[in-house]
């Protein structure tokens, strides 16, 4: 019996991969000592975040770093970050900002469900430009002139939901945006591996980038990172912390707070919802020390292994499979099965009857319009792979 048994819950095989609403990566032994280790003590945690901003700088390339409530609480906090600045009447007045600078421009292409994190904080969104490619009407994307021609006296930032083959590219959206002064948070929650973003985007000129902390880099899945300019991620930090204290007894980390500038302490901000605890902060630091030295690249080969195991294991199965290997050395394998019709079920009903039996599996849904499962091995191990491949042969023979 383990921890979900002792309350009556039942766990799943998770061959989803990292997906939040499955709880997120698991994370190593070494992150589950670091959050352990922590808990045992007491720090002020705005000096624990000055420690963290010390290493998300070293690690990104920014001028400062601060560990946040997952990606969605970074872009909140990002957009509060950049609507104040270091403005305390604005800061108590979020979300309600009306009565300055609130619209953040944004490729209409890029528009998802995630940039709600972004509306949360008071922000209007701009929305320009067309995707002709995919509505079957033309050859054209967002182009960067239109974003430029967007910008008013009402305009704060600009949003990029942040992708290789974005259109149009970040850094052309960087240089049309700083030429008018206007600020450029990132959403690149996802965008890890390649560990090359950690740097490259900031590397591009954006003021504010935005990671999950759960996913690829294995921390906890409540956290996230929000790294850029020292101003801004400084103005995030003081409304998500704790503020009830004396402004004459108040040591904010130097490198975020420059408290000089302060008339006096915020109130509770916006982000006060969105805190994180000591123990999530060393474990999301933990984490990325192991990610950024490439310890997770090792575990490769065994998940290949799995994957191929299970590939083998359906043969005779009503399906056909494949086994697909990303070039490059930092993405994981993924086993591809597409239905065959003379099973008689759709793959939506393989998926559904997979949920539903015992133990209960949870493949990838990407593609079932298409006919076909995806197995991603990030939870995978010996155990775990016998039993899945007992379900599948189930559902698939």
């Amino acid at each position: 019996m383990g921890i979900y048994e002792d309350w009556g819950l039942e766990p799943i095989i998770n061959v989803s991969g990292a997906v939040t609403r499955l709880g997120g990566a698991p994370m190593p032994d070494a992150v589950l000592d670091a959050f352990r280790a922590a808990a045992r003590e007491a720090v002020p945690l705005d000096t624990l975040q000055g420690v963290a901003s010390r290493f998300l700088a070293e690690t990104t390339g920014a001028e400062a770093g601060i560990v946040t409530s997952g990606a969605a609480g970074a872009l909140t906090l990002g957009a509060a970050a950049i609507l104040t600045g270091w403005n305390l009447g604005r800061m108590e007045q979020l979300p309600h900002a009306d009565d300055f600078p609130n619209e953040f421009v944004i490729p209409r292409e890029q528009r998802n469900g995630y940039d709600h994190a972004v509306r949360a904080a008071g922000a209007r969104f701009v929305e320009v430009g067309m995707h002709e490619i995919v509505a079957g009407a033309g050859v054209r994307r967002t182009e960067a002139w239109e974003i430029a021609a967007a910008f008013g006296p009402r305009t704060a930032g600009v949003l990029y939901v942040y992708d290789i083959n974005g259109r149009p590219p970040l850094a052309e959206v960087v240089k049309v945006a700083h030429e008018r002064g206007v600020p450029v948070l990132v959403d690149a929650a996802g965008e890890l591996p390649p560990r090359s973003n950690l740097r490259s985007i900031i590397d591009a000129g954006a003021d504010l980038v935005c990671f999950s902390g759960g996913k690829a880099i294995r921390g906890p899945q409540s956290t996230g990172i929000l790294c850029g300019r020292r101003d801004l991620v400084g103005a995030a930090l003081v409304q998500m912390l704790d503020m009830d204290d004396h402004f004459e007894l108040w040591t904010p980390p130097p490198q975020l707070v420059d408290k000089a500038k302060l008339p006096g302490l915020p109130r509770h901000g916006i982000g006060r919802a969105l805190k994180v605890s000591k123990e999530e902060i060393i474990a999301l630091l933990t984490a990325l020390k192991l990610y950024v030295a490439g310890a997770y690249e090792r575990e490769l080969p065994a998940m290949r292994q799995w994957l191929e195991q299970v590939a083998v294991g359906l043969k005779g199965a009503k399906c056909a499979c494949r086994v697909l290997v990303p070039a490059g050395g930092e993405h994981m394998p993924l086993l591809e099965i597409e239905v065959a019709p003379a099973l008689g079920r759709s793959a939506w009903d393989v998926c559904r009857r997979l949920r539903h039996g015992k133990p209960p599996v949870h493949v990838g849904h990407m593609w079932l319009a298409d006919g076909k499962l995806t197995i991603n091995p990030l939870h995978l191990n010996d155990d775990r792979t016998a039993a899945l491949l007992r379900r599948l042969r189930e559902e698939l023979s």
